[in-house]
């Protein structure tokens, strides 16, 4: 799914305490850099001599310069999520019901830097696009299960594709509001498209 883990340091990393500082020294270093001279303004090269490190090990810790900014290690938790709602349910309630549930176990994403990833995100075509890809996964795992339990194809891809717009719709409203938890708002939204109540 794009946005819930922005940029972070994926929190089942198992490395050691000294890759998980370098991670967090170079998301940070790259995040203040983003932010002062825009994404399309600036470099891995700058994000490395900020950080203090070379390149490689930029791109050790980040297969791209976009991942500086997305990263998602939650597909497997949203898939069983959706897995473990009624099959009886209609498809969209299902996606809409899973990812919230899924949403609720992972760890508080509304902290002050997520949002600004979140806004960083918003503010650049690139980033958009790179965010709607890294959607894909998250959607193909949940419309194979949506299949799996009996939906047509175009009722799953439709239920995901809904499910995952609203929650990128949320996300990028919250981050330009500093009055909504981006928790909040992502809860509104997957329950204006699958209320948890009929």
């Amino acid at each position: 799914m794009l946005v819930t883990n922005i940029g972070g340091v994926d929190p089942r990393e198992h490395g050691t305490s000294k890759r998980r500082r370098t991670t967090e020294r170079v998301a940070a270093c790259a995040l203040d850099l983003f932010e002062r001279y825009g994404y399309d303004g600036t470099t891995v090269a700058q994000v490395a001599e900020a950080a203090g490190v070379t390149e490689m090990t930029v791109y050790r810790h980040f297969p791209s310069k976009e991942k500086l900014l997305l990263d998602d290690p939650y597909d497997p938790v949203i898939a069983s999520a959706v897995a473990g709602q009624d099959p009886t349910l209609s498809p969209l309630r299902r996606t809409a019901l899973g990812l919230r549930e899924a949403w609720e176990r992972l760890p508080e994403p509304a902290d002050e830097t997520t949002r600004r990833r979140v806004r960083l995100v918003a503010q650049s075509d690139a980033l958009r696009a790179a965010a709607w890809r890294s959607t894909q996964e998250t959607e193909r795992l949940i419309v194979e299960q949506l299949r799996r339990d009996g939906a047509g194809e175009l009722e799953a891809r439709v239920a995901a594709s809904a499910v995952l717009a609203a929650l990128m719709a949320a996300l990028f409203v919250a981050a330009g509001r500093d009055d909504l938890a981006l928790s909040t708002a992502v809860v509104d939204a997957l329950d204006l498209v699958g209320p948890p109540d009929d």
